[in-house]
């Protein structure tokens, strides 16, 4: 058995587990520490501060999810001040081995071990995923998260993607009206300008201005809250119309993969679940012209486990053994 601290970085939080390899089974996670960004000047701080909650000694390998691009000398992140030279981070702290992915490829590795039970059914045939091929693994969240997890021969292999940043195409007279507002501020409007946490404001928005009707103004949690729970019929709206837009997004994206199965990861999924069974995402999904009947046989599954970066992180670890 081999232990490794596990770490998914983003923004906001840094979350910090113990994690244990075996080769004939998934990763086993420990006690999941979470730490604010802001609290910390770097991530060897935030890992003094675990190291300390540990009791002073922790392992000497590391898998760290991070959310953004994992390449070039440094990287930089877009929510909060912390910057990691790889070249150097291992020594900076203590570790032996060390392996740096994106957080949407830890997601797309947590997907490959997965218990049946963690991959809810959102449409397509009942059963497991297909033992060979490739998985679509994709996630609204800050942006749009895309990866492919190959499975070949036994292995899990996972491919990091900038599928969200691929170009958006309009599909009915109100995606067109969205696109024209959107141009007016982007250059170039990729999908995750329209499916994304953030996107739902912009819908809202430009339904509100073609409606003739008032727009009040609330943070991004208070507008998903009121669309959620329907407190607010336009709020609503807005998210039906994102979840169709998602419905065709991830159907291109599946047809571009040559996949044969779609996962949906993240906690703003697991929040529309019930919209993401409907028909305003499959109907979109499937509607692929000549490929709709090929679309239908797609499995479509809602990943739900608490810190599948975590897991991913280690399960990404161990497949490179």
């Amino acid at each position: 058995m081999t232990e490794l601290v596990a770490v998914d970085l983003g923004g906001t939080h840094a979350r910090f587990a113990i994690a244990e390899l075996h080769g004939d089974r998934r990763p086993s996670l420990g006690p999941v520490a979470k730490y604010r960004t802001a609290d910390y000047p770097g991530l060897p701080a935030a890992w003094a501060a675990f190291a300390e909650a540990q009791g002073g000694a922790l392992p000497k390998a590391a898998s760290i999810a991070i959310a953004g691009p994992v390449e070039g000398e440094l990287i930089r992140f877009t929510n909060n001040g912390w910057t990691i030279r790889p070249a150097t981070l291992a020594a900076e702290l203590g570790v032996e081995r060390l392996s740096l992915l994106n957080d949407f490829a830890a997601m797309a590795a947590a997907v490959g071990v997965l218990d049946e039970d963690e991959l809810i059914h959102l449409g397509g045939p009942q059963g497991p995923l297909p033992a060979e091929g490739v998985t679509t693994v994709i996630g609204p969240g800050t942006g749009l998260g895309v990866a492919q997890l190959l499975r070949r021969r036994g292995r899990r292999i996972v491919l990091a993607t900038e599928g969200g940043h691929i170009d958006f195409a309009a599909l009915d007279g109100f995606e067109e009206k969205l696109l024209a507002r959107l141009r007016e501020r982007h250059r170039r409007v990729s999908v995750e300008r329209i499916v994304s946490g953030p996107a739902l404001a912009d819908i809202h928005e430009t339904l509100a201005l073609l409606g003739g009707r008032a727009i009040v103004p609330r943070d991004d949690a208070a507008l998903w809250q009121a669309a959620t729970d329907g407190s607010d019929p336009l709020a609503a709206e807005a998210l039906d119309r994102l979840v169709m837009a998602f419905g065709a997004v991830a159907g291109d994206l599946a047809l571009a993969h040559g996949a044969h199965a779609v996962v949906i990861t993240g906690g703003l999924a697991n929040r529309i679940e019930e919209r993401l069974r409907g028909p305003l995402f499959h109907d979109r999904f499937r509607a692929k012209g000549r490929f709709e009947h090929r679309m239908a046989t797609f499995p479509i599954r809602l990943a739900r486990h608490a810190e599948a970066g975590l897991l991913g992180a280690a399960a990404a670890f161990q497949e490179d053994q």
